[in-house]
């Protein structure tokens, strides 16, 4: 059975800059290109990547990107 995701835990590159505190969205792309730990979207619309908050902040803390 797949765990649900409730739907403020679904984030693009917006919502996870504004969430961490950085400028410009694309520095996620950035961490993606660098990081081999970052998480791997949900999902890939045409209009762009989703990701599961959830994912994002274990990764974020773990980087101590988030306290």
């Amino acid at each position: 059975m797949t765990e649900k995701i409730h739907p403020t835990d679904l984030v693009g590159a917006y919502e996870i800059a504004e969430r961490l505190g950085v400028a410009f969205p694309q520095m996620v792309h950035e961490w993606r290109r660098r990081h081999p730990g970052f998480p791997k979207p949900i999902v890939q619309l045409q209009m762009g990547m989703i990701w599961d908050w959830k994912d994002i902040e274990v990764w974020a803390r773990r980087t101590k990107r988030l306290k």
